[in-house]
């Protein structure tokens, strides 16, 4: 076909990725987007649980919820949402999400031109099916969505090959979530000026991306000591599990969120804390995109591959031969996070605070 005019086309479909830290990642490539169609109404497909993610977004005109759980459940659901998306009369659609799925329904809705990764056997389904370099291997995530641009011609040097290219995430929280966290956190004991320590110490990945329990513990309770700190434990209610046994474990007992929020709220929570200690996880994004200064602890995982996108994070980890094996369980000893010692991330975290300054504000 025809190489992509962006002066062509007034109505874009983006379909956005389906986690967390997927979608802060996705975030660049959503900007880039929006420069590059400056004046085409931009839509972005997400599922129900990341739609907050974009609340504050002004990189894109609208958000449309794919209920997975709801309306568009089944083969039924799925042919209602080709359906409402055929009616908006989309030109473009450009496909973030890898699966299979993504490129039928797209097909489904009649969109014209269909822009996306060839894998996952969905090529057919695509009028511009772009292959994955490999360079884009090596670099951050984040550029394996740009990637998708470059091989479309939208972006006629790979990003990853620019040097000091700008992988913005910035986002932002609504004032209701805002003012919801802010009045959890003061019923959870956090009081003015006060500095508040939160812990993702969850990771739905898998065991192998979280840090010890009773580590946590130990530097929250220093922290609490040193700093007179309010300690906060936020997470998904899966975790709730993970948060009651650091809370077990400390002598100061903290506040548990973990399972109370909606991601907003989350969010909200982050904004306005003083520090996020955290795994590799979709909360060490969030907090990177709000500009929160954060100790993130890696240890199956790449630093290089997902690291947080920002300059407000420090990475705690203890090298070993076998990372990143990016397994959800470790098979041998756990070696990677048990190196990872108490001091190590305390040290860190002192380094963050004292070079922050924030605090609660009522």
């Amino acid at each position: 076909m025809n190489p992509i005019d962006p002066k062509h086309y007034s109505k874009i479909l983006v379909r956005g990725t389906n986690w967390v830290g997927d979608a802060v990642m996705s975030i660049p490539a959503l900007r880039e987007i929006r420069r590059i169609f400056t004046h085409a109404q931009i839509s972005l497909l997400v599922r129900s649980w990341v739609k907050d993610v974009y609340a504050r977004a002004d990189f894109v005109d609208r958000v449309l919820e794919f209920d997975n759980y709801g309306r568009h459940a089944g083969w039924s659901g799925r042919r209602r949402l080709a359906s409402e998306l055929q009616s908006e009369g989309f030109e473009l659609a450009i496909l973030l999400q890898n699966a299979f799925e993504a490129a039928l329904i797209a097909w489904r809705a009649r969109i014209p031109r269909r822009l996306g990764y060839a894998r996952d056997a969905r090529g057919l389904l695509l009028t511009d099916a772009c292959r994955i370099e490999p360079g884009v291997r090596k670099v951050h995530q984040a550029f394996y969505y740009l990637g998708i641009l470059h091989g479309a011609g939208l972006l006629p040097t790979p990003p990853w090959k620019v040097a000091g290219y700008p992988l913005s995430a910035r986002i932002g929280v609504t004032e209701t979530d805002r003012d919801f966290a802010r009045a959890m956190m003061r019923a959870g004991g956090v009081k003015q000026g006060q500095l508040v320590i939160t812990l993702n110490a969850g990771a739905s990945y898998g065991g192998a991306k979280r840090w010890l329990t009773d580590r946590y513990a130990f530097v929250a309770d220093e922290l609490t000591r040193r700093y007179e700190a309010r300690v906060i434990l936020v997470g998904a209610p899966a975790e709730s599990g993970i948060a009651y046994e650091i809370g077990r474990q400390m002598s100061s007992p903290p506040a548990i969120l973990t399972g109370k929020t909606t991601l907003g709220q989350l969010m909200g929570v982050l904004e306005l804390s003083s520090l996020l200690v955290t795994n590799d996880s979709g909360p060490m994004h969030l907090a990177a995109a709000l500009d929160v200064p954060q100790v993130a602890i890696f240890g199956s995982t790449s630093e290089t591959a997902t690291g947080p996108l920002g300059d407000r994070a420090e990475i705690v980890k203890h090298p070993v031969d076998c990372n990143p094996c990016f397994l959800r369980e470790c098979p041998i000893d756990f070696r990677c996070m048990i190196g990872v010692t108490s001091d190590m991330v305390l040290s860190a975290a002192i380094r963050k605070l004292e070079g922050s300054g924030r605090r609660f504000e009522e």
